[in-house]
């Protein structure tokens, strides 16, 4: 009896590691705005007066540092409601924008 009552807790023991990595991993791949890091500071000034000055206008709503395209990434919501992501580089400079994909179709 006692032999049978150690599996069960080796088992037990092994379920709950697997549970616990599996959670892990779950939570470690989820949306990717959890891990983006806002641009601060008198870069979020420069970085927002150069996405401004370039859409003419709006709200910036997000931005991140170290965006896959480029240095710096700011969200703008237009005033029609249109979001335009503009990528600028570590001078500030806009180095592409597009319009963002989460709003096409939104009514």
């Amino acid at each position: 009896m006692q032999h049978r009552t150690k599996r069960i807790a080796t088992a037990a023991l092994v379920a709950a590691g697997i549970a616990a990595g599996t959670g892990f991993v779950v939570a470690a791949g989820g949306d990717d705005d959890d891990t983006e890091t806002p641009i601060t500071g008198d870069d979020l000034r420069r970085a927002t007066a150069a996405a401004l000055a370039h859409t003419g206008g709006g709200e910036v709503t997000g931005t991140e540092v170290g965006d896959e395209e480029s240095r710096y990434e700011v969200e703008v919501t237009l005033d029609d409601g249109r979001q335009v992501d503009v990528q600028l580089d570590a001078r500030f400079h806009v180095v592409g924008s597009a319009a963002d994909d989460d709003t096409a179709g939104d009514d």
